[in-house]
């Protein structure tokens, strides 16, 4: 099945809208500098007031799945508590307007928009934290579990961890070094009290968790032992947790929190253990790992967002996209292979996969004319399409994302969608891209 995908604080805006409460990204976003161009997600998209354009673009592109995240802040303005009705409005009419055109509506509970009163009680270093997410994730089927079957608990808990607790690049921007470990076992362990919780209720329901993993390679002499470090922080902690209930045991000796029973409590690894329904795989690139004496453009990874790493840097290779990230769509294919050998009866979901591109060239109507995007999609969609053929049990691609939108760090200075957004008018433009998707979904869908 062919989709296309969205996260809240990226395209809603409205952030003041219909009692939402503050998020971490609100707060990180005001920070001087902390924003690329110094904006923030207040605007965005303006899909929470543009709903009725942004279901026609997707009927239009003939995908059978639309992945969205839900964003906690508009549920539970305060993290738990009182349910905000009017938030969840705004996606009931969201999913019923999916299952009018025939689109799977596939949620993303936290897409890391954080409320900021849990952030502000310890975020994810504090379990609490993990708790609170099971009370907004059944508050959230409640409503909507009747017509909701695809359910993911957590999108890239590395960026989570790492970026926000560790690197301090994300929200909520703060540099704890080993201490990111402990978020990252509490986001586990939310995702998988989440994840029991929804199944209590409802047997139906197919629950997994999205993960950015990828294929590390070690450049240059030297770069064995720091590129398996990567591949532990970045894949083996997540998948190993998942699958086996363990914690890689080169990570163990290098992350003190995860060996801290006051982080770990006897069962945690047991209830994150088989968690998952399906494991959702964003890729965009694999990771190089060079001495540090080598230099080259950052792949938008910092050394600190691997807290404990030997001494480290990346080098992309050519063909990069925009955000310099290497553009190898084998990675993709030998990465789901990968998965589905570690894991063979575990389903698989490719989540996101796209490029940033300039996107300065115009067709004769004025739109986009984006071959650069075509092809990349092209080339990852075919990737997919090989590994399945070798008997991958691989059951959607997703492309990242429907709607040039914010950017997290990088504010709205690069841009990912199939379709533009003019600024001011929030117009939104389909690109060549939009169009060439279009044809291929609904081509996939005769098939």
């Amino acid at each position: 099945m062919l989709g296309t995908a969205t996260a809240s604080y990226q395209v809603e805006g409205s952030t003041d809208a219909d009692g939402r409460g503050p998020s971490i990204w609100d707060t990180f976003a005001a920070r001087p500098g902390a924003i690329a161009d110094g904006s923030d997600g207040s605007v965005a998209c303006g899909s929470y007031l543009h709903l009725d354009q942004d279901l026609a673009l997707l009927e239009q592109s003939g995908v059978g799945l639309y992945r969205f995240s839900i964003a906690w802040p508009r549920v539970m303005p305060d993290g738990h508590g009182p349910v905000n009705s009017a938030g969840l409005d705004y996606y009931e009419r969201l999913v019923d307007g999916l299952v009018q055109r025939g689109i799977t509506p596939a949620p993303t509970l936290y897409h890391w928009d954080l409320p900021q009163p849990l952030e502000d009680a310890g975020g994810w270093l504090n379990r609490e934290t993990a708790l609170r997410l099971t009370d907004y994730a059944l508050a959230v089927h409640d409503r909507l579990g009747d017509r909701v079957r695809l359910w993911a608990t957590l999108n890239e808990p590395w960026c989570s961890a790492f970026l926000g607790y560790a690197a301090g690049v994300h929200a909520p921007g703060r540099r704890e070094g080993l201490g990111a470990y402990a978020a990252a076992h509490h986001l586990l362990l939310g995702h998988a009290l989440a994840a029991a919780a929804i199944r209590e209720h409802d047997a139906e329901a197919d629950v997994g968790i999205v993960l950015n993993l990828t294929v590390v390679h070690p450049d240059g002499p030297g770069t064995q032992g720091p590129a398996a470090f990567v591949d532990a922080v970045q894949n083996r902690l997540w998948v190993d947790a998942l699958v086996d209930g363990t914690y890689p045991a080169d990570l163990l000796e290098v992350a003190a929190p995860l060996r801290d029973p006051g982080v770990v409590h006897p069962g945690d690894l047991e209830a994150i253990r088989g968690s998952a329904c399906w494991l959702g795989v964003n890729y965009y690139t694999p990771m190089r790992v060079a001495a540090p004496t080598q230099t080259g453009p950052a792949v938008g990874q910092d050394a600190a967002a691997f807290p404990g790493a030997p001494a480290l840097s990346f080098r992309p290779r050519k063909p990069r996209t925009e955000m310099g990230w290497e553009v190898d769509p084998s990675g993709l294919e030998d990465l789901l292979a990968g998965l589905s050998r570690r894991a063979p009866s575990l389903p698989l979901r490719v989540t996101e996969n796209g490029a940033a591109y300039a996107d300065q060239a115009r067709a004769a109507d004025g739109s986009v004319d984006d071959p650069d995007r075509v092809a990349y999609l092209k080339a990852h969609l075919a990737a997919v399409q090989r590994v399945r053929a070798a008997g991958a049990d691989v059951r959607a691609y997703i492309a990242w994302t429907l709607l040039d939108n914010f950017e997290w760090a990088e504010g709205y200075t690069k841009k990912f969608g199939l379709v533009e957004v003019e600024p001011g008018t929030l117009r939104r433009i389909p690109k060549r891209s939009f169009h060439w998707y279009a044809e291929t979904a609904r081509a996939a869908a005769r098939q």
